[in-house]
């Protein structure tokens, strides 16, 4: 290995040089002095995170020409107030190996609030891309605009719903609600265009190993669309289920079998420190890389809590065929019973203590939880639930009992008299006693509430109340960036009408839309805070169109806690 040696007069006679003050000469492979040269690129982009008023992580990944010198090697970087780096902020080195998968994160401290930034990194000739990024606010604040994603699918269809978001220069941050990559293999879910998309997952098996995780986040991150939005945007992001595996819950997971795909904590391990190499998140606690529920303050108008949902306090989910007798009858009474009991967890009871304190130092205008899962009531009645009959035909049923009620027969009447039921129990709706926890605590504490969720790969914004219909904030839903919704679910049905109807049926629900992919943005000042979607035409097609959503709005204070047209 070469001994290090400074390059300050080297970078003042040369502007040009990628090296920053404190970078290192090449090493040579394994460190012998006959081997050729360590190089390294930068194949997987740049990305910024958990930014805060004084500091941001800064992430890449250095891939070395030979993995199989597995010493730790330097790479430099360098923070800049201009694109150009006339004027160079912070600078430094930092190691990275093998044992890292070569990942390189750099928390930089010293910052000035509320500003933006850029970024790149270096290995002896070799820069990387350049990235911008932005710290958060203090005091007053007047305005924060957040674009917000979930669910991403590679090989479902193309990322068009980062491009368009990378296109615009007034966003603060990008909030992603998890599911950033999905485990299955090249068979598996949403895979059917593929191959035809030249997007075939890597590796072609399910992930279950820390190589396979790895791989599998590496060819994420070689989408040029997925590059361009975290060079433009610092990214606060937390997982859900598909970075581990379907449904999963603190002691398994609904897509894996132990007796063919070993122990679940050893697949989750796997999961927990391949995504915390590869996503540029800081961790509260460095030695729970488990513990990723964090907050973040802009300034007095906002506090962003992020939570998991998913890994560190859920029970495992109820399901409803365990509720359905011979003859096909919901047994509403014992399903009502087991979602009463108290015990059952949604986040786990440090995470609930955690939040519950967070939520009482903040004074900030807006409370808002960053979490994967819907927390808005969506009792849809049971036969839509379990399938037994397709909405268009339950909608002319509930006309039929509007307008001649005395022709209805007796099949038709019970189909009517079944009660709602949740239409997904891997929701705050399966812990409903958990979810009461969290709006009774909003409530007395009297905080203006925000729930923005992801995970359905469809479009929903709900009214939040408690189990008393006391009003207690709202929720923002965001569909999929790939990730079919509704439409792949009931392919006979038009899109409109599902959405319409669901309207209809469920009460707490003011806007749904079951068919586009896309994703939101949310922006908050002292006087409302508004959701705008923004969908894309296709996935499909390298060529496409932005279709424009519906904005909502809600109002601070307990008299205005509702969803309002704007």
């Amino acid at each position: 290995m070469t001994s290090k040696k400074s390059r300050r007069q080297f970078i003042r006679d040369f502007t040009f040089t990628t090296v920053a003050v404190t970078g290192s000469l090449a090493l040579n492979a394994c460190g012998g002095s006959n081997a050729s040269p360590l190089t390294v690129n930068f194949l997987h982009g740049v990305a910024s995170g958990d930014p805060l008023s004084d500091r941001v992580i800064l992430w890449t990944r250095a891939t070395p020409s030979s993995a199989v010198d597995a010493n730790d090697f330097q790479v430099s970087w360098e923070v800049a107030s201009d694109a150009l780096f006339t004027t160079v902020v912070k600078s430094g080195s930092i190691a990275t190996s093998a044992a890292r998968d070569f990942t390189v994160k750099v928390d930089v401290s010293g910052l000035a609030a509320n500003n933006v930034y850029f970024y790149r990194f270096s290995y002896d000739s070799t820069r990387s891309a350049v990235g911008r990024t932005k710290t958060l606010p203090v005091g007053k604040v007047d305005q924060v605009k957040l674009a917000v994603f979930s669910c991403s699918n590679y090989p479902a269809g193309y990322f068009h719903v980062y491009a368009e978001a990378a296109k615009l220069n007034d966003l603060d941050a990008a909030i992603h609600l998890g599911d950033y990559i999905y485990e299955y293999s090249r068979e598996g879910y949403a895979s059917q265009d593929a191959l035809a998309l030249n997007r075939q997952v890597d590796p072609k098996s399910e992930i279950i190993t820390l190589t396979d995780y790895r791989s599998r986040y590496a060819q994420y991150r070689t989408d040029a669309d997925l590059q361009a939005v975290h060079a433009k945007l610092p990214f606060i992001t937390i997982w859900d289920d598909h970075e581990f595996a379907n449904d999963t819950w603190i002691g398994g997971a609904e897509n894996h079998d132990p007796a063919s795909e070993g122990p679940f904590s050893a697949r989750r391990a796997a999961a927990l420190q391949a995504y915390n190499e590869w996503m540029p998140i800081r961790l509260p606690d460095a030695s729970k890389n488990d513990r990723i529920y964090r907050s973040f303050d802009f300034g007095n108008l906002m506090s962003l809590h992020m939570l998991d949902t998913r890994v560190i306090g859920r029970d495992k989910q109820l399901s409803y065929t365990s509720y359905i007798g011979a003859g096909g009858a919901f047994d509403s009474a014992k399903f009502s019973t087991d979602m009463a009991s108290p015990a059952r967890q949604l986040m786990g009871t440090e995470q609930t203590s955690w939040l519950q304190s967070q939520l009482a130092k903040s004074s900030a205008t807006w409370q808002i939880l960053g979490q994967q899962v819907l927390m808005a009531r969506m009792n849809i009645p049971a036969p839509l639930v379990l399938q037994s009959i397709n909405f268009s035909d339950y909608t002319a049923l509930l006309g039929k009992a509007q307008q001649a009620p005395a022709s209805l027969t007796p099949t038709e009447k019970q189909i009517l008299a079944q009660p709602a039921i949740p239409y997904n129990l891997d929701a705050w709706d399966g812990y409903a006693v958990a979810r009461e926890t969290v709006l009774g605590t909003v409530k007395a504490m009297d905080k203006n509430l925000i729930s923005l969720a992801g995970d359905t790969h469809n479009t929903w914004a709900s009214d939040l109340a408690d189990m008393n219909g006391v009003a207690v904030g709202v929720e923002f839903g965001v569909t999929s960036v790939t990730s079919p919704g509704f439409e792949e679910i009931f392919p006979k049905e038009d899109p409109a009408n599902v959405a319409g109807g669901l309207q209809q049926i469920i009460g707490p629900l003011v806007y749904a839309e079951t068919k586009n992919r896309g994703f939101m943005i949310v922006t908050a000042t002292p006087a409302e805070a508004r959701a705008e979607w923004r969908y894309i035409s296709t996935v499909k097609s390298r060529t496409y169109t932005v279709v424009p959503g519906k904005t909502l709005k809600t109002l601070p204070g307990a008299a205005n806690r509702k969803l309002l047209a704007v």
